[in-house]
């Protein structure tokens, strides 16, 4: 049986190289694997043997049909690059460079967002992502945010119809839904989710009612930070964002914090950014981004106990970066799919 399968194998590989196309193939492939086919003959022969010779004669037998199988595989790509020469009138030549695909390359802002995501990454902080379509009370409520709050209007967030009202949180009621204004929505679920320790940012889209121009965009996109601990200050505000600053803007850029007011963090600032990096804004103070220490009310209002916990949080607008970085003075060209301006950060 041995020699016979030897055999069977060298015959059918000697009669593979007269075959030349397509129908010679399937009369040589039926020849040998088909119905009638020598190989299958062979294996029809096991139900005569012996139960002690089937495992050695079955095993040959695999090796044989890997054999032929081989034998097959080469003779089609022999047949397809025959083919394909024809149709081109030309031999094809595998070792041709083939012709060149076009490759895709990074949007700028997505470049920007990942820059910014692993310089906070050198800071042990984490990434946190939470939904787009957000509860009135995580958006708002739970960041201390009064009904009466002019971000609440329905001239800047966008309200879903009731048919989309909330039911997450029936102690709440028929709440509203809205399109998040604010990555901070993704700060008050991971304080309610996580226990502190813990440093995150929340990079993701957000919506308000803002009319298109040089500088504002109905959909934009936001990195927000949020570092929970105990005993955090302004010294550890301030030593992350000058680290992020130097990360971004290079080694001579330079941070100012100035008093302001938000709802979400007291005290509060707006941080100025001054560097000898940024053109025809270089060595002037550009504000760029709002930040603070948790208000303990916040830290109330998610179930943490302000006397033990405290916390900063900062947001930047991922646009505005993008633009200072690249000198870019239309925030409409990341959404216009101009490829001419998009190749310049490839």
């Amino acid at each position: 049986m041995q020699q016979q399968l030897a055999q069977l194998v060298a015959t059918a590989q000697a009669e593979s190289k007269s075959v030349t196309n397509r129908a010679e193939m399937e009369a040589f492939k039926a020849r040998v694997v088909g119905p009638n086919g020598s190989l299958t003959a062979a294996m029809k022969g096991m139900a005569t043997l012996s139960k002690e010779e089937r495992p050695i004669v079955g095993k040959l037998i695999n090796e044989a049909k890997k054999s032929v199988e081989e034998i097959l595989a080469a003779l089609l790509t022999k047949i397809e690059d025959a083919e394909i020469g024809s149709a081109l009138g030309t031999p094809l030549d595998p070792t041709l460079t083939g012709n060149e695909t076009p490759a895709g390359f990074i949007h700028p802002l997505s470049r920007t967002r990942e820059k910014i995501l692993n310089t906070f990454k050198k800071l042990g902080f984490t990434i946190a992502e939470g939904p787009e379509i957000e509860t009135e009370w995580h958006c708002f409520d739970a960041l201390n945010t009064p009904a009466d709050h002019p971000a609440r209007d329905m001239q800047d967030t966008l309200y879903l119809p009731k048919s989309f009202r909330s039911v997450d949180a029936p102690r709440r009621g028929e709440e509203a839904l809205v399109l998040r204004t604010h990555t901070s929505s993704v700060q008050i679920r991971t304080l309610l989710n996580r226990k502190p320790p813990f440093r995150i940012v929340a990079p993701g889209r957000c919506f308000r009612r803002d009319a298109v121009d040089a500088t504002h965009s109905a959909n934009f996109h936001q990195i927000e930070g949020l570092w929970i601990d105990h005993q955090v200050t302004l010294a550890d505000l301030r030593g992350i964002l000058d680290f992020f600053v130097k990360e971004t803007f290079g080694a001579d850029a330079e941070i100012r914090l100035r008093p302001s007011y938000f709802p979400f963090t007291e005290p509060s600032f707006e941080m100025d950014l001054r560097s000898p990096n940024l053109g025809r804004l270089s060595n002037r103070w550009i504000e760029i981004m709002g930040c603070g220490l948790v208000d303990p009310k916040v830290l109330e209002l998610c179930g943490l106990n302000p006397n033990e916990y405290s916390g900063l949080a900062f947001g930047l607008g991922l646009e505005r970066i993008t633009m200072l970085v690249h000198g870019i003075d239309d925030i409409r060209h990341f959404y216009n799919n101009d490829l001419r301006f998009l190749r310049q950060f490839a």
